[in-house]
């Protein structure tokens, strides 16, 4: 039976200012690193083929060159991406070896800007999969992804669950590191009463 399958890997970005990174032609904000990684047991325990990762992948580029690949900031157990969660979209993918990877736009919407400050101030954050697919136990602890799993979106989350999946800002300039960091509190804070009115009080 088809389920909801949610695989989230660690979104590393290195320690300079979006500002110095490439620009998107639109002038938003441009990370890429790993989305997934084919023929390894994740953190969930589930295995996903080359071949379905592949098949995916061809469909998935069609989204992309559609401009439908958004995703959302945080993740819902749903097959719908609810376009107000909307934070960035996919603007290319490719293969690295066994390695699914990404080049995402940060989008100017109030999650997208919400991603934007964490990213600025070195909080790590987690790339994750959505898609629907069944599962069949191959051995103790270990579930293959069946080839009747489609892919929904990658969304960006808090916990990580999917191995080496780090994204970096992509630059032009010289990386630029910085020691600021900034409570998670505080950057929501700031965002979100920006208007004068504070909907998290």
């Amino acid at each position: 039976m088809k389920q909801v399958l949610i695989e989230t890997l660690p979104f590393k970005v290195a320690p300079m200012q979006l500002t110095e990174g490439l620009k998107a032609p639109s002038g938003n904000p441009l990370v890429e690193g790993i989305l997934a990684t084919a023929e390894v047991k994740n953190g969930n325990g589930r295995y996903y083929p080359r071949e379905i990762w592949e098949k995916e992948i061809d469909k998935y580029n069609q989204v992309i060159e559609e401009n439908r690949a958004t995703g959302e900031l945080d993740h819902p157990d749903s097959t719908i991406i609810s376009l107000k969660n909307v934070s960035h979209i996919i603007r290319k993918c490719w293969w690295d070896g066994d390695k699914v990877m990404g080049k995402i736009e940060i989008l100017p919407t109030t999650s997208g800007n919400i991603l934007k400050a964490l990213i600025e101030n070195n909080v790590q954050v987690g790339v994750s999969s959505r898609g629907m697919g069944s599962l069949k136990e191959i051995n103790e602890g270990t579930l293959e992804v069946q080839d009747d799993f489609e892919l929904l979106c990658w969304d960006f989350v808090s916990t990580p669950s999917n191995p080496g999946s780090y994204m970096q800002l992509v630059k032009e300039g010289k990386e630029i590191p910085t020691n600021s960091y900034t409570k998670v509190n505080s950057i929501l804070t700031e965002i979100l009463c920006a208007n004068g009115t504070c909907p998290i009080f």
